[in-house]
């Protein structure tokens, strides 16, 4: 979150909307975020781990949920997910969003 936190800037500049979800209380969240400096975007709660589960992330058996990104465009479309590790690091996210900004369509590759 401290990565995303430090190029906010350029989220604002490719016109997206960054948020955190995460499964602890909301009072929670707002301790975690101040206790880490993040104050440009909203951490959210899930306490009762809904969205979580609907986006494939939690796992029951050792009941947490794992890291993940979701970029969705202006139409609701998914056009990215990013998971784990790799998901701490906003690089990737900011060139999907850059791209859907500068309206570039990535044709996927013909059969």
């Amino acid at each position: 979150m401290q990565n995303y936190q430090a190029g906010i800037s350029k989220f604002d500049e490719a016109n997206t909307k960054v948020f955190g979800v995460s499964m602890d209380s909301r009072f929670s969240n707002a301790a975690f975020a101040e206790k880490i400096g993040v104050t440009s975007f909203q951490l959210l709660s899930d306490w009762t781990r809904d969205v979580t589960k609907q986006y494939g992330l939690y796992d029951e058996a050792k009941q947490f949920g794992r890291r993940a990104t979701f970029v969705v465009d202006k139409e609701g479309k998914l056009q990215q997910i990013v998971v784990d590790g790799l998901a701490i690091d906003p690089t990737s996210t900011l060139d999907a969003c850059s791209l859907m900004e500068k309206k570039l369509v990535v044709a996927p590759p013909k059969p």
